[in-house]
């Protein structure tokens, strides 16, 4: 019985015949591999392609700078342009205006005392026979340089001292404010006036500059300290400190070119106030002497005479009036391009 079965059990097919895998299996095999080999290359060859793609967006793509963004903000404002047109016109005026006429400030025309204005004289001239013209322009760029030069030096005295208040803190702090306070009561009008008038025609105008220079920078002072204390407490300015970076070098690198927008937009304003300084204290006599003039000087030599020859009063007032109304235009640009919020940076479409 045992023999039979042995022998029934090796003559069974599945034991004569081992288990083999089908053709179709074994084809299908590498088709499935040449498969996933594919869609590899082929994600690969997307992501390589997306990538240099992204590459050549970035490449074409231009990083606009921050002095940029801010001239294409100023001249998306009208106003601002025509500020600026008028601004160079009135400085090519103050500059190149004595080379359209052959008459000097200083020159006088006997014949033609208090004449209107002519070929000859485009302006009219004064009471002594001096060329209008002439003077408006001399006392244009007068009037100009004072303002410029007194501007600059208050926003640099200005920042340096009221950064260096808020920064130092403590006693330091205490101290420069006390003294900032003291110097407001001081009545700068009246020493300013005393001293450009004990001076010599020649240099008044520069003692002139160096009072409103000096005497100017107080109140913007306080101003600068109260923007300061929040830029102390920055984090870049810790690090800093960290660093055993000097105090100076904190002050001129870290805190003042941060303060860069409000010291654009107030020495531009600041060329207006001290214009209209200089103006009020040489038309009350206390200012630009001759034989050098100014704008303020002029208009107080015409208000005497505004009933026989107005063009004396008439000329330098407008001219005046255009320089005012430019830097106000102008200052006003500036704020709106450097503001984040204003609406002339343009909508999105």
């Amino acid at each position: 019985m045992t023999s039979e079965k042995k022998l029934s059990s090796s003559a069974s097919p599945e034991n004569e015949f081992p288990s083999v895998p089908s053709a179709s299996s074994k084809g299908n095999q590498p088709a499935q591999t040449k498969v996933k080999v594919a869609e590899k290359k082929a994600a690969q060859a997307q992501k390589t392609g997306l990538s240099s793609m992204a590459n050549k967006a970035d490449a074409s793509l231009k990083r606009t700078g921050r002095m940029k963004l801010y001239v294409r903000r100023y001249f998306r404002r009208p106003s601002a342009v025509v500020g600026l047109v008028l601004l160079v016109i009135l400085i090519f005026f103050a500059i190149f205006g004595h080379f359209f006429t052959h008459w000097k400030y200083t020159d006088l025309d006997f014949s033609a005392l208090s004449a209107p204005p002519s070929a000859d004289h485009y302006f009219g001239t004064t009471a002594g026979g001096s060329d209008l013209y002439a003077m408006v322009c001399r006392g244009l760029g007068r009037s100009l340089s004072i303002g410029i030069i007194s501007s600059i030096g208050t926003t640099i005295i200005a920042a340096v001292i009221g950064t260096a208040i808020a920064y130092f803190r403590g006693w330091f702090e205490k101290v420069g404010m006390w003294l900032l306070d003291m110097l407001l009561v001081i009545p700068s009008f009246l020493l300013i006036a005393m001293m450009v008038r004990s001076t010599s025609g020649a240099s008044g105008w520069l003692w002139l500059t160096f009072g409103l220079t000096v005497f100017g920078w107080i109140g913007y002072a306080r101003v600068l300290r109260t923007l300061t204390m929040s830029l102390r407490e920055l984090d870049y300015v810790k690090a800093a400190k960290f660093m055993g970076v000097g105090s100076f070098t904190i002050i001129v690198r870290h805190l003042i070119p941060n303060l860069g927008s409000v010291l654009i937009i107030n020495t531009v304003l600041g060329v207006v106030s001290a214009v209209g300084s200089e103006t009020s204290l040489s038309f009350l006599g206390l200012g630009i002497k001759a034989p050098d003039t100014s704008l303020g000087t002029l208009l107080n030599d015409g208000q005497g005479v505004i009933l026989t020859a107005p063009w004396e009063l008439i000329f330098p007032s407008i001219v005046l009036i255009l320089l005012t109304f430019s830097m106000q235009l102008i200052g006003d640009g500036m704020r709106d391009a450097i503001d984040p919020y204003s609406r002339s940076g343009g909508k999105a479409e």
